[in-house]
């Protein structure tokens, strides 16, 4: 399994940037797949998730309205689509999937918001 996240960077309150996840080393359509986040100082959180066929999303409270989650699964790809970023929303941004009762993590991309 191999997942690698891309996308993130520096961006300014109220900027936008749209992170990628390219997953291999699985079938990609067959599974939930999730972003969390670990902000500097603080546990992992779940971002959003997005179910195998992409029907049905869930996000955190935090991001509601601002951050949209979709895939793409003839690409093998799922990515987050964050608007309105706040400086609360620097952090490390990981791709994850779950099988078999195993996590399976990205490196993670870093995306900090500030002036």
């Amino acid at each position: 399994v191999q997942l690698v996240e891309s996308g993130g960077g520096l961006v300014q309150p109220g900027g936008s940037l749209r992170l990628s996840c390219a997953a291999s080393g699985f079938t990609f359509s067959r599974y939930i797949m999730s972003w969390y986040r670990q902000a500097p100082g603080k546990e992992r959180e779940l971002v959003a998730a997005i179910t195998s066929a992409g029907g049905i999303t869930n996000y955190a409270d935090s991001v509601k309205g601002h951050f949209t989650i979709s895939r793409d699964n003839a690409k093998n790809t799922v990515y987050l689509q964050m608007n309105s970023l706040e400086p609360e929303d620097t952090a490390v941004y990981y791709c994850n999937v779950r099988f078999y009762e195993v996590d399976y993590w990205g490196k993670g991309t870093l995306v900090t918001v500030s002036s």
